[in-house]
Formats: structure tokens, C-alpha cells, sequence
């Protein structure tokens, strides 16, 4: 490619649905001509007055001038040919996610476009590689992922098949930079950055219910008590319970099917019943019953004291030892300090209340000959907002006496606890273990750089922070402990710890000997 791309470069957008819209807005505001095209006769001029419309009334909010959006609006023109992209620098498909349909428009668009226009495809899924494979020119074709709602997202992913020039790469990633968004480069490998690292955000929860840990609303609201946005089921709800099991399905099956990646039953049975979230009115949950604030927040906890014991032991370290050393020294409480623990937690007259360590409490109970045995969950702040909910659960042979002491000890640090069956692992330490465990691959793999994979977390689907910047609060050798516990549980292949995670976890080792 020997043709800069810059505000001047005419742009033709195919698709002129909510992605299609959304880019050509994007590309107009920046300064370029876009032409936009669809299949459907008048889509792209209904999709030209819609847009027109919601930027006006931006325009009556005093959140846009009128003089921008009238350039933004007139720079846009609807074609009703393909044949009318021959003068585009860039062409951007947004069609349906179909690889036969896209090869098929590349194919007839390059009998139309210049030789040095680049070819670009927003597919989310698709590999780069196999879209370009019948092209006469595959070294300028590249995948332009860009996320929905397009004009507000601020990530786009810059996919690289074998045969895409790292010019052509190069040259999309300055072109959205100029268009105001925040690009990340990413090898064509099924799912690419986000949709892959993604995965077990949705699947840890989807197992969880298949085994009937919790309900829906107790398994979201611990995530969002650990800083995500929206909890996976009400954020499937929000997805479409059809369009999230077919990205599970199509990177299980790009994987050969990898059991990291295995769809759920839980999620095809929604799919199979129509139930397919708020597009249908109803998926995990009734959206018309829904208020803003998501579904079930739990109630602010209420101030409680510790509850009382002869003898108060803390182990190890974390937020919810903090809190506690400070709830024992402000109530004058004797304690003694055992920092050099093997867990973290408290040991009240003999009984424990240990941070999950990927085993269940029952097994804990055997193992240590402890009856009165209680797991916290992982926590993602140490300032808690009121009422953010913090999974638990206790040894099916835990008195009733000490089950109601240890919530009480969770509630007096500041969290509000959400029991859940004595299941391995809980919910937010398994799901930040495997986002993290997916990213190691995907890095190993040359997917992506570690930066790149946290960013496009954070931008791509608003995680409260990247998988490895949770790994740097962490610690490998004990993400990897907790991955082997879960594998050896479940005994299969869902949880293996990737080699480059393992690899960290024995030089973290080898410093500390």
C-alpha cells in the first residue's frame, strides 16, 4: 500500500445497520467523505435521516454545535451501488457474520477498487486470514473491530491475517487514532483480544449455575461488588442470549473444540426457548421488571460489631484482613498476628474463615481436621461501596452457630455476604483466574502484548481494570494453585494453567528461595 490515508481519504462503508451507521458517523465527523451502502433498498438513506435526527437532538441538548453536525451529516452520501466505492481509499464491511457472504463482497469489490485502496472487515469473529485467502491482493486486507455503540467505544481492534501487510496494519492504526479511538494491534486467532479474554467472564458463571451455586442476581451481584460494570448474566441479557452462545460456539469450534471454551447447556436452553435477554423481554431476567440500577442490588449492609470470642487469631494478608485488624484494634480486642500464614483470614476459638484458595470448604474441613470451616471470596476493592456483596459459603459440617458467626465477621468488615453452595473457587477468584489465565495464552500465543490485552479490556468491555493488572495485586503462583485445585476438581481440561502463567509462577518461586 503506497496510498496515505488521511481526513481527504473518501471512505465507503457497507452495511448501514446499527455498526455500519455508527462507523460512517465516526469516519464523517473526522473530516472524511463516506459513502454509505446496503444491500436493502433505501437502509442507508433511512439509516442517513436517523442519524441526522439523534445528532440533532444532541444539538438541542447544548451537547453538540449545530455547524458540526450539519458537516458531519452532509459528508455523509448513500450509495445505491456497489460500483460506487471505484474512488475509496477504504472500504469497511459491516455485513452479517457470514464468512461465505464476506468473501463474496471482497471478491466483487476488488474488480471495483483502485489497487492500493484498503480493504477493511469489522468482523468480530471471523478469521482475517480465511476472509482473505481468494483475494487477488490479501496483503491489504485487515480487520477493523470496532465495538458497539460505535461512536461512544473507544476501542477498535486492528486485525492482522498472515498476509496483511504491516503497512496496511499500521497505517488502520494511525487512521483510528485519528478518528479518536484507542487502537490495539491483534493477530487473526479466533476471537481476537477481547471476544476470546472474555470467554470465562460469561462461562465461571454459566458453570455455576449449571451446578446450582446461586441465582442469577447473587452470582451478579458479587461481580459488581468486585468493580465490573454489569454482572455477567444481566450483561448476556443485554448481549442477546443468541448472539453470545454463537460466539461461544464459533470459538469452541475455531479451537477444535478446546473445553476451555466449551458452550453451556444453561445458555442453550435460553437460546432454544426464545428467551434470548432484553431483546425478547426476557432471558435471566423479566426486563420489565428491571429499574436502572440492574437487577436484585443487595441492601446496604448494616454497621454490625465482631462477634465475640475467647481467642482471635488473623492469618496472612489482604483487604479483609486490614479491616479486621483494624474492627479488633478499635474495639480493644486481644489478638494474636500470624502474618507468615499459609492463608489469609481469621481463626475465632479454633474455627476459620479463610480467603478461597480454589479449594471447597468441605475439603479444607478434611484436610485440616477443622469442622468449622468458612471461604470468603476474592475482593476487588479495598473500599467497598455500600452493600457490595462478597460471595461465601462453609463445610457442609459447620455448626449453624459458626455459619452465622462468620457472615457476621464478613459484614462487620464491610461487605455484604452472599452464600452461595460450597462450590470450589466461588465466583469472582475463579473468574479473575481464568480471564487472567486466558490472557497469559492469548500473550504467549502472540495475539497481543500484555499492555494491549489490558486495555482492551478495560475500553472494549469496561472491566474495572486489565487481566494483568490483576495478576500485579495478585500473585502467579497462587492464581495457578487456584487453577490447579479447580482442574483437579472438575478433572478436565477447562482449567489447565497456560505455560506462561505456570512459567511466572516458578520464577516468582526461584526469587524467593
Amino acid at each position: 500500500m503506497t496510498r496515505p490515508l488521511d481526513e481527504r481519504s473518501p471512505v465507503f462503508v457497507i452495511g448501514a445497520g446499527i455498526m455500519g451507521a455508527g462507523i460512517a458517523q465516526v469516519a464523517a465527523r473526522a473530516g472524511h467523505p463516506v459513502q454509505l451502502y446496503d444491500a436493502r433498498e433505501g437502509a442507508a438513506a433511512d439509516a442517513k435521516r436517523k442519524l441526522a435526527a439523534s445528532l440533532d437532538a444532541l444539538v438541542m441538548k447544548g451537547r453538540l454545535a449545530p455547524e458540526f453536525v450539519q458537516a458531519t451529516v452532509a459528508r455523509i452520501t448513500p450509495a445505491t451501488a456497489i460500483d460506487e466505492a471505484a474512488g475509496a481509499h477504504l472500504v469497511v464491511e459491516a455485513i452479517v457474520e457470514q464468512a461465505e457472504t464476506k468473501r463474496a463482497l471482497f471478491a466483487q469489490l476488488e474488480a471495483v477498487v483502485d489497487a492500493d485502496c484498503v480493504l477493511a472487515s469489522n468482523t468480530s469473529s471471523i478469521s482475517i486470514t480465511a476472509l482473505a485467502r481468494d483475494l487477488q491482493r490479501p496483503g491489504r486486507f485487515v480487520g477493523m473491530h470496532f465495538f458497539n455503540p460505535v461512536p461512544l467505544m473507544k476501542l477498535v481492534e486492528v486485525v492482522s491475517g498472515l498476509q496483511t501487510e504491516p503497512a496496511v496494519a499500521q497505517a488502520i492504526f494511525g487512521l483510528a487514532e485519528r478518528w479518536s479511538k484507542t487502537p490495539v494491534h491483534a493477530r487473526s486467532t479466533p476471537g481476537f483480544i477481547v471476544n476470546r479474554i472474555a470467554r470465562p467472564y460469561y462461562a465461571e458463571t454459566l458453570a455455576l449455575l449449571q451446578e446450582r451455586a446461586a441465582e442469577p442476581a447473587v452470582l451478579d451481584a458479587c461481580l459488581r461488588g468486585a468493580g465490573f460494570r454489569m454482572g455477567p448474566c444481566e450483561l448476556m441479557d443485554l448481549i442477546g442470549h443468541d448472539t453470545n452462545f454463537a460466539v461461544t460456539a464459533s470459538v469452541h469450534e475455531a479451537n477444535f473444540g478446546d473445553r476451555r471454551f466449551v458452550p453451556s447447556l444453561v445458555q442453550r436452553e435460553l437460546v432454544d426457548g426464545g428467551l434470548l435477554g432484553r431483546k425478547s423481554g426476557r432471558g435471566f431476567y423479566v426486563h420489565a421488571e428491571l429499574t436502572v440500577t440492574g437487577p436484585a442490588t443487595p441492601p446496604a449492609a448494616s454497621a454490625v460489631a465482631l462477634p465475640s470470642a475467647a481467642r482471635w487469631r488473623v492469618h496472612g494478608h489482604g483487604a479483609l484482613v486490614e479491616r479486621w485488624l483494624e474492627g479488633l484494634a478499635r474495639e480493644g480486642r486481644a489478638f494474636e498476628r500470624v502474618e507468615d500464614s499459609a492463608w489469609s483470614g481469621l481463626e475465632l476459638d479454633g474455627a476459620q474463615l479463610r480467603q478461597t484458595d480454589g479449594r471447597p470448604a468441605a475439603q479444607v474441613a478434611a484436610e485440616t481436621a477443622v469442622r468449622d470451616v468458612a471461604l470468603f471470596d476474592r475482593v476487588g476493592t479495598t473500599e467497598p461501596a455500600a452493600g457490595s456483596a462478597l460471595a461465601w459459603s462453609a463445610s457442609g459440617g459447620a455448626t449453624e452457630a459458626w455459619q452465622a458467626r462468620a457472615a457476621q465477621c464478613l459484614q462487620a468488615a464491610g461487605w455484604q455476604p452472599q452464600r452461595l453452595r460450597d462450590v470450589p473457587g466461588l465466583v469472582v477468584a475463579r473468574t479473575l483466574a481464568m480471564l487472567i489465565n486466558e490472557a497469559s495464552d492469548a500473550v504467549l500465543q502472540g495475539v497481543c502484548s500484555a499492555p494491549d490485552a489490558d486495555l482492551a479490556m478495560k475500553l472494549g468491555v469496561n472491566y474495572p481494570a486489565g487481566p494483568f493488572e490483576w495478576l500485579a495485586r495478585w500473585d502467579a503462583r497462587q492464581v495457578v494453585a487456584l487453577l490447579d485445585r479447580l482442574d483437579a476438581h472438575y478433572r478436565g481440561e477447562r482449567y489447565r494453567a497456560s505455560p506462561a502463567l505456570r512459567e511466572q509462577a516458578w520464577l516468582q518461586e526461584a526469587r524467593t528461595t
